[in-house]
């Protein structure tokens, strides 16, 4: 585990988020670290990926921010997603492994499952729960698969309760 630390004054520290899954590299991006309390990394991107994607509920596109926070505790990475003058769209969870954060890379493992909440948190969405099944996780690791489902359910009963602000704070 690294050290808790903030970035230095005038300079931001960036280092790069490289998300697996399945074992291949779904994406890497620069990212600028926000906070590392030595529990949670906070960073914040820009969209990486290439285009618009809609999901119907919520479209990413050129000029949104994500300001993501990795846990390396915890089964999820909450996102928090921005347009590009500033607008709340909503927060995309995945659900990974704990984060790992060396040499200045974020390595962060997604294992399929996703939740989408809404600005007003009048959406909460359970995703790709068919990706889940499908990855044969549960056979291959069962402990592992377990701690995902759980990290699922959590996040969707903090969303449908209290929000993610206090989870973010």
């Amino acid at each position: 585990m690294s050290a808790p630390s903030e970035p230095r004054a005038g300079r931001p520290e960036e280092l790069v988020v490289a998300l697996t899954k399945a074992g291949r590299t779904k994406i890497r991006y620069p990212a600028e670290l926000v906070r590392d309390d030595g529990v949670r990394v906070t960073v914040r991107a820009p969209w990486a990926a290439p285009g618009v994607r809609d999901f119907g509920f919520v479209r990413f596109e050129p000029g949104d921010v994500f300001t993501e926070h990795y846990w390396r505790d915890r089964w999820f990475a909450v996102k928090e997603v921005r347009t590009g003058d500033g607008g709340l769209k909503g927060w995309y969870c995945d659900i990974t492994r704990p984060a790992v954060l060396a040499d200045g890379v974020l390595a962060v493992e997604d294992l399929d499952l996703d939740l989408w909440v809404s600005a007003d948190g009048s959406c909460v969405l359970r995703l790709d729960e068919d990706e889940f099944e499908a990855s044969g996780l549960a056979g291959q690791d069962p402990a592992a698969a377990g701690a995902a489902a759980s990290a699922l359910d959590e996040l969707e009963r903090l969303a449908r309760s209290e929000g993610l602000a206090p989870l973010l704070a």
